[in-house]
């Protein structure tokens, strides 16, 4: 399989994730891909040829290696980092529909954009990202589940004994290298782990920004929603516009004989 075509594909998520996707992505092509193609092959490549038994029953031998092999280390290895690594590629197609869609609006709208970013994660795109960690994660808990269930444990034994047909009794197969084979392993299930833990502190720190903006949100539309409510209506004109030119001063303790003497001084003089 050409796992360089498959990285220089994936590699294209790399912008769109947080720091927690980068080193998830680093994980899986630096430690897991590239100890899988250059060393693990290699290991479990004389895996049957070099399965020995103390029999020399005929067909003894492969069914002692079925029954202890049942699925080989790295084809199940090969399962896993296929099936981990394809949610990824649901974030790549929903960022090109995307972009194909903002290009579509564009050309009818005079060159308006529909989005600003379109690998912003926002709206489905927040889905998108989310359903490829959980996925992610499931998957690699899954594999390792079923490693241990197959094998019942991540152990690689020395001795391993069979009594099948047409084994004639109890015989004892060895298998090579259980030692480095063991290690490999190891490292496998241990760099497994680390990206489960990487998926599911990015989905923790999703969830977490998300809540603290819509948390914001809601703060910034209550506060808008009580300027709104509480807005001091404009002071009243003063009292002098309303007054007429005229208008006179009067003193509220004057009679009204002085009263009326005082709009008889104001009347204008009647004309010859």
């Amino acid at each position: 399989m050409n796992w360089s075509a498959l990285e220089a594909l994936i590699s294209g998520v790399n912008k769109y994730s947080t720091v927690f996707g980068r080193v998830w992505l680093s994980m899986v092509f630096v430690f897991r891909v590239m100890v899988f193609v250059v060393a693990a092959q290699r290991v479990w490549g004389d895996e049957n040829k070099d399965f020995v038994c103390n029999t020399a029953q005929p067909g003894c031998t492969n069914v002692c290696y079925d029954s202890i092999f049942p699925i080989s280390h790295i084809r199940l290895w090969a399962l896993q980092l296929i099936f981990v690594t394809c949610p990824s590629l649901m974030v790549v197609g929903h960022v090109k529909y995307r972009e194909k869609k903002d290009l579509q609006y564009g050309a009818s709208h005079k060159g308006a954009h529909l989005y600003a970013n379109p690998g912003k994660k926002r709206g489905g795109l927040w889905w998108t990202y989310l359903v490829s960690l959980v996925f992610k994660a499931g998957f690699d808990a899954g594999f390792l589940y079923l490693l241990y269930h197959i094998y019942d444990g991540y152990d690689m034994p020395r001795l391993s004994k069979c009594s099948l047909e047409p084994c004639p009794n109890t015989v004892d197969c060895y298998i090579s290298r259980p030692t480095e084979k063991k290690i490999f392993t190891l490292f496998m299930v241990v760099s497994s782990a680390f990206c489960i833990l990487m998926c599911i502190c990015e989905m923790i720190y999703l969830i977490c920004k998300r809540i603290q903006k819509l948390i914001k949100r809601k703060t910034e539309a209550q506060r808008r929603l009580f300027a709104e409510s509480h807005e001091m209506t404009p002071l009243a004109a003063p009292r002098s516009e309303f007054r007429s030119k005229t208008s006179i001063r009067v003193d509220p303790t004057a009679s009204i004989q002085n009263l009326n003497n005082v709009k008889e001084e104001d009347r204008p003089p009647p004309k010859k």
